[in-house]
């Protein structure tokens, strides 16, 4: 019997049976490439970190450079803290999250010993409009954020503030905002302050933490740091 290509019905079989074989192919393609995807995210987060240590690893793998001066991770609740060897200096890295003006922002920043000092910062963005809010991520941003202090002179934690130039934070330290990224600068500052206060018993302390050794860190404490170089 001839099948009738123009029925209701072959078209609705026919559009089904399109459909279940299309939505099987992405199934195993995303299936392929979940690995590779997830090594790539780890990757960027790796080049992050190593992004707020200051380190240049455009002549070397970043993983192994990674692997390499991060040592350990420390556990405080559902939190992460990442501990790196940078020439002898132990340096604490603590993931941030915020919003900007039109998606997420984030980053990492990077403490001295003292879980005071600020050694470098690293951000990143969503989607904030270039040659404004997107300038979160240029180095002269960064930069200023380098030596200031997030602990008051009572050793409270108080952030670091990002405001206007001519503007004053009461009490604490501060760096200049984007000119004409007024949202997004404050996103910047609210994060700041929004993350280190869930981090406050550990920069004050060391209450509730749990030490693990980093997997992805095999070099651990090696000594070997001194042959990257950082942007000091």
């Amino acid at each position: 019997m001839k099948l009738n290509t123009n029925s209701n019905i072959y078209t609705f079989v026919y559009m089904t049976v399109v459909v279940i074989i299309v939505a099987v192919l992405l199934a195993v393609v995303s299936q392929a490439l979940a690995p590779k995807q997830q090594a790539n995210i780890l990757l960027d987060k790796q080049k992050q970190i190593l992004g707020a240590l200051k380190v240049d690893y455009s002549q070397a793998d970043p993983a192994e450079v990674y692997m390499l001066l991060v040592c350990d991770t420390l556990h405080y609740g559902d939190k992460e803290v990442y501990v790196a060897d940078i020439n002898s200096d132990i340096k604490y890295i603590l993931p941030l999250s915020g919003k900007g003006l039109w998606g997420g922002i984030g980053g990492y920043l990077a403490l001295d010993e003292d879980k005071n000092t600020i050694y470098g910062v690293n951000f990143n963005h969503e989607s904030e409009t270039p040659g404004l809010g997107a300038k979160i991520v240029e180095p002269e941003f960064r930069s200023q954020f380098e030596g200031k202090h997030i602990r008051n002179a009572e050793g409270a934690v108080v952030s670091v503030a990002v405001l206007k130039a001519g503007k004053h934070a009461e009490g604490q330290e501060q760096v200049d905002a984007i000119s004409g990224a007024t949202i997004t600068s404050s996103g910047v500052s609210t994060m700041l302050e929004v993350n280190l206060e869930e981090y406050k018993e550990f920069l004050t302390g060391e209450a509730g933490l749990t030490a693990e050794s980093d997997p992805t860190a095999e070099g651990g404490l090696t000594g070997e740091a001194g042959q990257f170089n950082t942007e000091d």
